[in-house]
């Protein structure tokens, strides 16, 4: 597993495991960008059959084109709050539905194994029933390339 993804809701605490997980600094025209996407498994075993989850069984959280002053991101904490005129982050709900994230903060540092990971705490639109309060949530995953294995015949 490359790591979970908990949203506090008031009513239950849903759990996301996280399948794919991508993160680069670009650098375009003499500047530093953050990219980060990360997406959860759409797997409801784990999954009570009245939860609110089972609505939602999977999601994608991005970062795009956010400024950084360096490549180098292990050990650093970066905040992003979005605004009117720029926007950085994105939920993808894989859904008719739309949600919006707020106060993110992402704090990366390298594990026991020298693999990249982060912790990213912040806030999302209730798109489980609708209140207008974002709740919490925290993620932590590693970005560990993945093995590919080819079978020979």
């Amino acid at each position: 597993m490359k790591g979970i993804l908990k949203i506090y809701h008031p009513d239950e605490t849903l759990t996301y495991n996280i399948r794919n997980t991508y993160c680069k600094a670009v650098y375009s025209n003499q500047e530093h960008f953050l990219e980060v996407e990360i997406i959860t498994d759409d797997s409801l075993d784990h999954i009570d059959d009245d939860s609110l989850h089972y609505n939602f069984p999977q999601l994608s959280l991005n970062v795009f084109d956010f400024p950084i002053e360096t490549a180098e991101i292990a050990g650093k904490t970066i905040q992003i709050n979005d605004s009117d005129e720029e926007t950085y982050t994105e939920v993808d709900l894989f859904d008719d539905e739309e949600a919006f994230i707020y106060d993110n903060e992402l704090q990366f540092e390298k594990n026991e194994e020298d693999v990249l990971q982060v912790t990213w705490k912040g806030t999302i639109d209730d798109f489980y029933t609708g209140s207008d309060t974002p709740i919490s949530f925290r993620l932590k995953c590693e970005f560990k390339q993945d093995d590919i294995v080819v079978d020979e015949d």
